[in-house]
């Protein structure tokens, strides 16, 4: 066995660390002083308070899931969306690396006192626009200084169906409330905290085809969730959201309810040309032998059915399916 591996004993364990204490023995000997090292207070930040982010990620998840359908009716499809782990950073850090020129939405959460961020890059925001008003999912990578008219109203539409989405996704770990509070568009000026100050950013990519992937991100200050520290660090296993629904459960409750016409025919007669144009107020058209009633949905035969009543009302009663 090499000495590098070896175990210290006691004696040379008490021996190393009187040499430390003593000054005999440099600390940094041994080390490659050709790396940058910063240096390091243990306790100096707080991130522990928050644990692994356990809860936080569950709810990134479930928000994930629920979001689907605020981007569905304007681009048209399901897109995939997925969660990134959260992670921390001063906002200063955060900040340097997005363009002069993005969309940001602050909004309070009232019950934990605090403000939250929703960054949307402008492209995303014009692929969005194109979609919703009948246009090819395409990428748009012209730069421009500000949003149109109709921009801002797909902002308005998004940053409210996020809100409603993350209020639901919170909802099993506990009730929040979002209300929009404004709109920036260059990051100098969204005063969400202090440059210095931490916050976790939730990052969230959705996959679209044939174009690059999409991201937006949800920004808390570490202040707002300091409070329910011991909240994001249960092992939340139980999921109460009502609307959390697959798509297929939603494309099924929306065919369901799609209305369909409903017709039936109980004769069909033939009658010349020149006795229908003699007919008078009060003539009878006698009809022949009826079998049964043609039960028509959206103009097509689907049932053979038999006159009746119900309830003082006339009805028809279904008999055979017509294949």
């Amino acid at each position: 066995m090499s000495n590098t591996s070896r175990k210290l004993s006691s004696e040379e364990v008490s021996a190393l660390m009187d040499g430390l204490k003593s000054g005999e023995i440099n600390s940094g000997d041994g080390l490659n002083n050709d790396l940058d090292v910063t240096s390091f207070t243990f306790g100096s930040d707080n991130l522990e308070l928050m644990g692994d982010y356990y809860a936080l990620r569950l709810i990134n998840e479930r928000f994930a899931r629920i979001v689907r359908s605020i981007f569905l009716p304007m681009l048209r499809l399901q897109p995939k969306i997925n969660p990134f782990p959260p992670e921390v950073k001063t906002y200063d850090e955060y900040s340097a690396g997005l363009e002069s020129f993005m969309s940001l939405s602050t909004s309070r959460i009232e019950e934990l006192k605090g403000s939250m961020l929703l960054v949307m890059d402008p492209s995303f925001i014009s692929i969005l626009t194109n979609c919703y008003y009948g246009g090819k999912l395409a990428s748009f990578p012209t730069k421009k200084a500000e949003f149109t008219a109709t921009e801002e109203r797909i902002i308005e539409i998004v940053s409210d169906g996020i809100g409603r989405s993350l209020e639901n996704a919170w909802k099993d770990l506990m009730p929040i409330s979002i209300k929009n509070v404004g709109r920036e568009i260059n990051p100098q000026f969204a005063t969400l905290v202090e440059a210095t100050d931490s916050v976790i950013i939730c990052s969230f990519v959705i996959q679209l085809p044939n174009v690059d992937s999409a991201s937006f991100d949800i920004i808390y200050p570490l202040q707002t969730l300091k409070p329910i520290a011991s909240l994001l660090r249960s092992r939340v296993q139980s999921d109460v959201v009502e609307d959390d629904k697959t798509w297929r459960e939603r494309l099924q409750n929306s065919v369901l309810n799609i209305p369909l016409p409903v017709s039936a025919i109980l004769s069909e007669p033939k009658v010349k040309v020149s006795r229908m144009v003699n007919f008078k107020k009060g003539d009878l058209l006698q009809l022949g032998p009826v079998d049964g009633v043609d039960f028509l949905v959206d103009k097509k035969l689907l049932f053979k059915a038999e006159i009746g009543e119900s309830n003082g009302q006339a009805a028809i009663s279904l008999k055979n399916r017509i294949s």
